[in-house]
């Protein structure tokens, strides 16, 4: 290929490997990706190039769930991302439609159409891919800006007004067997308390604008978006942990030829939170579960996201003895962290803090499978972010300042890699 073809990131990849044979580094260092929602993102190609992105995370997020994503689009697309001297590292995501997760009777054709857009990608050139498999909804939060000292603000996870959501605005039968006498009590409080407008703004966070931007289930301006969740949950009645998870092995035994014959990783990302909510199955927890899935389709290309935030939301997680068992199949790493509160609640906390104990993972990816894109995720609202119409949790300034964040911690990484530290 003429150099003048040859993207920024390959060229780096290039100078990195010349100069690893020369001191005899061990790694070369994570590439530095982020989410981009495509060319109507208020974020733009050029401001991302001017920070040091070097890998572009998107989708083609104007077709439709369960729609091919064609040879041409996928071109069109990667093509404008090359022009800004980047490369498309990343799919977040190709959507895993609902059909396929409840198998409903047009699960196969579903499937088959995911197949050609595996295939479509890998004829391209975009080798991997993210996914999830929650059923209806992806991740939850209950506040999308909880103010910080600093005035900053961060994504938040509140129990019992979660519990609050369940019971008194979407009603779900049964709900109230899930939380516990005090959470029903304080529940009960809260319902005194709480204004029409914090009710929709919960909805809001909770269902809305979390989810619409995610997944397309639901949309800003769907008309009584509660009822439309509610169908949504309804499909999955009769639905178990071992009925999603027997769906799940079914669509990657499907697709695993298709992944084989083009060279692409499929990743899927981790509950969030990780444990059950709303009645559902969730199947990405925790260590076990990991394990299950990676067992129940053995393939090098059937593999984990591996989010840091997700995982350490869970008290039961730890992310670093997570990372040494699944680095080999990791195909991708969210770097963000959490605060675990009292009561179950937690908050995304700074990227150098919480539970997610990112230099130590960065430490054991770089010696365990080195190279991986990795992408800063959840950043603050700060400096005039909550004023630009950003997607919650993807703010600029605030992603910026943690990626600036997770850079310094990959220097000190890169300098213990070449003094020859290891764990």
């Amino acid at each position: 290929m003429p150099e003048q073809f040859v993207s920024a990131p390959l060229r780096r990849r290039a100078v990195q490997a010349t100069l690893a044979a020369t001191i005899n580094i061990q790694s070369i260092m994570m590439e530095k990706t982020w989410r981009w929602f495509g060319k109507k993102d208020k974020i733009t190609l050029s401001m991302l190039r001017q920070i040091g992105v070097e890998g572009i995370v998107t989708a083609l997020h104007d077709v439709p769930n369960g729609e091919i994503w064609t040879v041409e689009a996928i071109n069109d697309l990667k093509q404008y991302i090359e022009s800004y001297g980047m490369r498309w590292s990343v799919v977040e995501s190709l959507p895993v439609c609902e059909a396929i997760k409840y198998a409903g009777p047009e699960r196969d054709q579903l499937i088959e159409n995911y197949k050609v857009s595996l295939a479509n990608l890998g004829k391209c050139g975009v080798k991997t891919v993210c996914y999830n498999f929650m059923p209806v909804i992806d991740w939850v939060r209950t506040d999308l800006q909880h103010p910080w000292p600093d005035g900053s603000s961060s994504l938040y996870y509140d129990r019992v007004r979660f519990a609050y959501f369940d019971t008194r605005i979407l009603q779900r039968e049964g709900a109230e067997k899930d939380y516990t006498e005090e959470e029903l009590r304080k529940v009960a409080e809260l319902d005194k308390v709480i204004t029409e407008a914090e009710k929709d703004e919960l909805v809001d966070a909770i269902i809305v604008k979390t989810q619409g931007f995610v997944n397309g289930n639901i949309r800003e301006g769907d008309k009584n978006p509660v009822a439309i969740f509610k169908r949504l949950l309804s499909l999955y009645d009769g639905i178990d942990r071992d009925a999603l998870r027997e769906n799940m092995r079914y669509f990657l035994s499907a697709i695993m030829p298709v992944c084989e014959e083009y060279g692409v990783n499929m990743c899927v990302h981790p509950d969030d939170p990780p444990f059950q909510i709303l009645g559902l199955p969730r199947i990405v927890t925790n260590e076990e579960d990991i394990d299950w899935f990676l067992r129940a389709v053995d393939n090098p290309h059937n593999g984990l996201t591996f989010c840091a935030g997700s995982l350490s939301a869970g008290e039961h997680n730890d992310t670093r003895e997570l990372a040494k068992k699944f680095a080999k199949r990791t195909h991708f790493v969210h770097l963000r962290s959490t605060a675990a509160m009292p009561g179950g609640n937690f908050i995304e906390s700074s990227h150098l803090s919480g539970r997610g104990h990112l230099i130590d993972l960065i430490r054991i990816f770089e010696q365990e499978n080195p190279g991986l894109p990795m992408r800063v995720d959840h950043g603050r609202m700060m400096l005039g972010d909550e004023d630009k119409g950003y997607n919650a949790g993807y703010s600029f300034h605030g992603r910026m300042f943690a990626l600036a964040q997770v850079e310094g911690m990959m220097a000190v990484v890169e300098d213990e890699l070449k003094r020859g530290v290891t764990l």
